[in-house]
């Protein structure tokens, strides 16, 4: 944990800098505009913000792509670099075309960071505290607008304030930025698995996690590179074996080996809905995957049928409230040690025979269980005895499954099924399974609920399992990630696929209705703003001038966004994503509308000031508990391993656009709408983000990203039909 959470700060000083220069930008523009004469160019006064929003929807384009080929560190590497360099330009600045050009540079910064700084925290960060490491960004953004109004302050008591220092000190922390990215941050684990680097990703997994037994969540991320097709929902009923069974499986009943050899329970798979289910037998279904599921099935209001499935799916697991064990997991507890790692995996592709622990691990195994190439081994330590005799796969067959703890509450297993087809010629397939405990058990079974797909691990599917390939007795064998098909399909093709698409579409909304809320025209323009509120009032007792007492307040104002960064880190993992953005929105709405109220009545100027400041204040600090950095978070958790920073940069270029046309509108609709209509138009819009919010965005609070991933992929495909009169 707190090797995660040094890395994650440390890569978040990108957003800081990115705080920094909108506070810079904001504070000097007051002078810039003086300097070169651009009282009555309300437009060029925006290009001159919005140049930086440009030159970051321009990297925004690329970024993903790339990071995904070269890596997330090289890319946070080059931010560094970028920020120093356009400090080093804004410092000279001797014309608006090399200011504009300067903000350019700083844009393609800006872009990198705010890209890739949350795909880099959410592939680092455990998942039971990936939402308050993912808020750090926010808050060190938030630090840096502080530090920055309290030096532009600062400067503004001059006789004479000199933007261009105000702007060219960026190239301090950003030398520090340089220092850090290269020296400390290490590369994300997952981007190591995608490209087979198995040995560097354990020992960054190791550093991030401080622990050595890192097997299972190494086996989470590969089997992540195989997320999409064709994702299942079934559910088990699992219970002891019978103390006289020989090891044969009746049916497609599931063998749940323990660590200890001879310990098993079996899994008897149900039908959903039908007879012997938990939802036939009349257990509870409040608050569980499976009866989200029959919920599902019966909608018949309106509000149900606009309400996406993943939203009532993760909704129902997120009221789920297991059972603790005496260490305080709540990972299957009735299971107890049937349910753990078999240690000892080699996930080294860099060795070419096994080592001396893998012998440990393949005990009993045949030579052929590790290829030439060192990248198989074999993963499941059981022995299971196949019946070959049958019409097809689904008779007679063999099954067995190996499970891992992969946090959140679900475990990673395994089914292994080995059978005849039809013409007597051996057949295998391999699939892994995502399992979680359901409500109802009885003490001697336990429900559950399973994800299940065709692994990403295994070479030993129907399509090419030939006569001789290792099979029997240890197992299926392990296929380097590198080598895996899932890592071999065209990228482009990969967004294309039902669950990908339906996650972008989440995505891409929830980032433009964040924009057009207005965030950004405010913080860019805060003290042109409260200048035009007439804050100056409040202050006039300071001997301030209109400027100084503007960015003063502004600097308060970012000052008491830092409380409430920390209140929402608190939350982000206990009340969760969806939870915060349905009780700040509102919030965010009945802020703007003090704000035209106050606006549009006849108030004293002393009164106008006052709610006109303190609504913009109220806006801005709920708007960083919430409407902030869920978006960002929310898209840096959503999307497959092997498509991400493609999805990444979809979800951004969207992000920059949107924040164009705000930041880029907000001075001529200031001079023609006045507060007045800007602040109508952005209430309108929190008023749909906040509907979007209800009827489309999920709970993703404490949950593998290959997990949520699957969710999104089972939604878009529709949901399993259950036969409640069987």
């Amino acid at each position: 944990m707190r090797g995660a959470a040094l890395v994650a700060l440390a890569a978040a000083l990108g957003n800081m800098l990115q705080g920094w220069d909108n506070a810079t930008i904001a504070g000097s523009l007051l002078y810039i505009k003086r300097d070169f004469g651009l009282h009555g160019q309300p437009a060029l006064q925006g290009l001159l913000v919005a140049t930086s929003l440009i030159g970051a929807t321009l990297i925004t384009t690329f970024s993903g792509p790339l990071s995904d080929r070269v890596g997330r560190r090289p890319m946070l590497v080059a931010s560094s670099l970028l920020y120093t360099l356009a400090g080093l330009l804004m410092l000279w600045s001797p014309t608006v075309g090399v200011l504009l050009l300067a903000r350019l540079v700083d844009g393609f910064a800006v872009g990198l960071a705010v890209t890739l700084v949350p795909v880099y925290i959410s592939e680092t960060a455990p998942p039971e505290v990936r939402g308050l490491l993912s808020t750090l960004p926010q808050l060190t953004g938030s630090t840096g607008m502080f530090l920055s109004y309290c030096m532009v302050f600062a400067m503004t008591l001059a006789p004479s304030p000199n933007w261009r220092v105000m702007m060219g000190v960026l190239v301090l922390p950003s030398l520090v930025y340089v220092a850090v990215t290269v020296f400390f941050l290490p590369e994300s684990p997952r981007w190591l698995v995608s490209k087979g680097r198995m040995k560097e990703a354990r020992v960054v997994l190791r550093m991030l996690r401080g622990r050595e037994d890192v097997d299972g969540e190494m086996a989470l991320l590969a089997e992540g590179l195989g997320a999409g097709g064709d994702t299942a929902i079934e559910e088990y009923i699992v219970g002891p074996a019978p103390e006289d069974d020989d090891g044969d499986q009746a049916g497609a009943a599931v063998r749940l080996y323990g660590p200890e050899r001879g310990m098993s329970w079996v899994a008897q798979p149900v039908p959903l809905g039908g007879q012997g289910s938990m939802l036939s037998m009349g257990m509870s279904r409040q608050g569980s995957l499976l009866g989200s599921i029959a919920g599902l099935s019966q909608m018949g209001s309106m509000l149900d049928h606009l309400q996406d499935p993943v939203v009532a799916l993760l909704g129902g697991l997120h009221d789920m409230k297991p059972a603790a064990d005496g260490n305080g997991n709540t990972l299957f507890t009735n299971f107890g040690s049937m349910l753990s790692a078999h240690g000892g995996m080699d996930w080294d592709e860099e060795n070419a025979a096994p080592s001396d622990d893998d012998d440990k691990t393949t005990a009993g195994a045949g030579e052929d269980d590790v290829d030439a190439e060192g990248l198989r081994a074999p993963l499941l330590d059981m022995r299971t005895q196949s019946s070959m005799t049958g019409s097809g796969i689904g008779v007679g067959q063999s099954q067995a499954t190996s499970t891992m703890g992969i946090g959140g509450g679900w475990q990673l297993a395994w089914k292994w099924t080995e059978g005849v087809a039809p013409d007597g010629t051996r057949q295998s397939a391999v699939q892994r399974m995502y399992l979680h405990e359901e409500p109802g058990g009885d003490g001697q079974h336990v429900h559950a609920a399973a994800l299940v797909n065709q692994s990403a691990l295994y070479s030993t599917t129907n399509d090419n399992l030939q006569p001789d390939d290792p099979i029997t007795p240890m197992g299926p064998a392990m296929v380097h990630p590198a080598s895996c098909p899932a890592a071999e399909k065209p990228r482009w093709r990969d967004l294309l696929e039902p669950g990908v698409r339906h996650a972008l579409v989440c995505g891409v909304t929830i980032q433009i209705l964040q924009q057009f809320s207005g965030i950004s025209g405010i913080l860019y323009y805060t003290p042109q703003i409260l200048d035009q509120a007439g804050v100056s009032v409040l202050l006039s007792n300071l001997g301030l001038t209109s400027d100084s007492a503007a960015i003063l307040i502004s600097g308060l104002t970012t000052l008491l966004m830092l409380p409430a960064i920390a209140v929402a880190m608190r939350l982000m993992d206990v009340a969760g994503r969806r939870s915060l953005l349905l009780w700040t929105i509102p919030v965010l709405i009945v802020s703007l509308v003090s704000l035209v109220t106050a606006d549009v009545l006849p108030l004293a100027t002393t009164l106008h000031a006052a709610v006109s400041t303190t609504s913009i204040i109220i806006y801005i600090c709920t708007f960083v508990m919430g409407f902030g950095p869920i978006p960002g978070i929310l898209c840096s958790e959503i999307f497959p391993t092997r498509v991400r920073g493609m999805c990444i940069a979809i979800c951004s270029l969207a992000f920059w656009l949107s924040n164009i046309a705000v930041t880029y509108s907000m001075p001529v609709m200031l001079d023609y709408l006045g507060l007045t209509g800007v602040f109508s138009i952005y209430a309108a819009v929190c008023c749909v983000a906040l509907a979007f919010v209800a009827l489309r965005v999920p709970e993703t609070k404490g949950l593998p990203l290959e997990v949520i991933a699957e969710f999104f992929n089972v939604a878009s495909k529709g949901m399993p039909k259950l036969d409640h009169d069987e």
